[in-house]
């Protein structure tokens, strides 16, 4: 029986950059790679349909990146994560000398990759694991006083202090290898997608010139363009940095030899992304130290004293975008249309559904999984509270964002209200962001709230949860719910 080296591979779904692929080609032995699709986890997880479309259309294109190099890529399918240990112990008995995979951080991949671990000490074969997942890994990015951060702008010093230190290094991709066959029978084959995915390319090479591309000839405008959603303005990139087409160490790496000083320069747009992808870091180096996160807790653990509204018939209104705010409606049919949104928009519906509803943030959490192709659970968790108030370096409860002033300055000319809500295409100016009270020839919903009243309900319900004393505030009218002007 010959020897190889087992690959398992998860969210590093590339051939360039990837450590664990690359540590196992080092050894000399032949390399065999496999992934293992788990759709009933990816479903208690609330991952969106369309993410496991796009992450089966990249696993078959890299199959075929992988077999150029002679390196056969096992595309399985089980049920859950408690399928993948014995899986891998299986096919580790025809030969494997040692199982390499990228460290995953959140607790129920944890327990998997402990499952797997013991499985294969019985036969004598050991894991390696590469904690590559982010450019510093979690921990290591600490205070004076060897503490973890929790406010982000100390937390992007130390880091940027260390990238200046031990800059970035990218790996190539393996050399060309013998072909090494392993038996597949009684294993089932990887179900293919539905497609649904099919707008985003998933050829690795399309997605590195993307990245190029963008670090080129996009990246100086980021600062200017990145809040208006009717513009390219944005990399776009992060449904493949959430499945790992492209790492963190070529996202900054490639911005590094475009962008050059500017990088380093504050304020500029190069300087501006970066901190994008620092942010993607931060909130997953607080995922691993405060592990409650993983458990849907709030951060600010006085904050679980406040008494969220939940009306279910006005988050039913927020989900389908017919709350009556023409820029929360045009955002969240992005999503459902889409699988994506715009990150400003991201904010605004999250402030809208918090601050104006009065609904608990878990509930716009869980519903943005759903629907993402780029759902991650720390980053999405961190917006979340970022937007509730509830997490580490978050908004003040009193910042809440007023969705009409937001249109009014972030979509000026509409482009992107009338895009998603072809009912407001003949209004202008104001009353396009503000369409109520309705004309007659309009068919769209009446506000579901009044933003002032909501505002002043908000910060009595932040106050009454710190103990502080409150007026009381009269409920909002539930009967406007699903009020509309022709019964839409």
């Amino acid at each position: 029986m010959s020897a190889f080296q087992l690959v398992w591979l998860r969210n590093d779904l590339r051939h360039y950059d990837n450590a664990a692929l690359h540590a196992a080609a080092q050894t000399g032995l032949p390399v065999v790679a496999v992934f293992i699709a788990t759709p009933q986890t990816w479903q208690q997880h609330d991952m969106a349909p369309i993410k496991q479309d796009l992450i089966r259309r990249r696993v078959g294109a890299l199959k075929q990146e992988l077999a150029a190099l002679g390196i056969p890529l096992l595309a399985l399918e089980a049920g859950d994560y408690r399928d993948c240990a014995a899986i891998l112990q299986r096919l580790a008995q025809q030969g494997a000398a040692g199982l390499y995979a990228q460290t995953e951080y959140e607790q129920r991949e944890q327990q998997r990759d402990l499952a797997v671990k013991h499985a294969l000490e019985v036969l004598g074969i050991p894991c390696y694991w590469s904690d590559s997942q982010c450019l510093m890994p979690p921990g290591s990015v600490r205070s004076k006083t060897d503490a973890i951060y929790k406010i982000f702008t100390p937390f992007k010093k130390t880091w940027l202090a260390q990238l200046q230190q031990k800059g970035v290094q990218v790996l190539g991709k393996p050399l060309k290898q013998q072909w090494f066959q392993l038996d597949e029978s009684g294993f089932t084959p990887m179900h293919a997608g539905d497609n649904s995915s099919v707008a985003w390319p998933v050829a690795e090479q399309h997605v590195l010139e993307q990245l190029r591309s963008f670090c080129r000839e996009r990246v100086q405008d980021y600062q200017q363009a990145r809040d208006f959603p009717a513009i390219d303005g944005t990399s776009t990139l992060s449904p493949y940095l959430a499945i790992g087409v492209v790492s963190a160490q070529q996202a900054v790496a490639r911005l590094q030899t475009e962008a050059g000083s500017a990088m380093w320069q504050e304020g500029t747009g190069a300087a501006v992304w970066l901190s994008e992808l620092i942010w993607r870091e931060f909130y997953k180096h607080i995922l691993v130290a405060y592990p409650q996160l993983i458990k849907h807790r709030a951060f600010q653990h006085d904050t679980e004293a406040i008494v969220w509204g939940n009306n279910e018939a006005w988050f039913v209104a927020w989900c389908e975008g017919r709350t009556g705010y023409p820029i929360v409606d045009a955002a969240m049919r992005q999503l459902n249309q889409t699988g994506w949104m715009h990150n400003r928009l991201r904010m605004i519906t999250a402030s809208f559904l918090v601050k104006d509803l009065q609904i608990d943030w878990r509930w716009g959490e869980r519903y943005f999984m759903s629907k993402l192709i780029d759902g991650e659970f720390a980053a999405n968790n961190g917006g979340w509270q970022w937007a509730a108030s509830t997490g580490t370096d978050a908004a003040p409860y009193f910042r809440i964002f007023n969705p009409v002033t937001q249109s009014e300055k972030f979509d000026p000319k509409g482009i992107f209200l009338k895009k998603y809500l072809p009912e407001l295409a003949g209004l202008t100016g104001k009353q396009l962001h503000w369409p109520h009270p309705l004309p007659m020839s309009v068919q769209y919903f009446r506000p579901v709230v009044d933003h002032a009243k909501a505002r002043l309900r908000t910060l009595s319900m932040f106050k009454a949860a710190r103990g502080e004393s409150v007026d009381l505030l009269p409920d909002e009218p539930a009967q406007l719910a699903l009020g509309s002007s022709d019964g839409l």
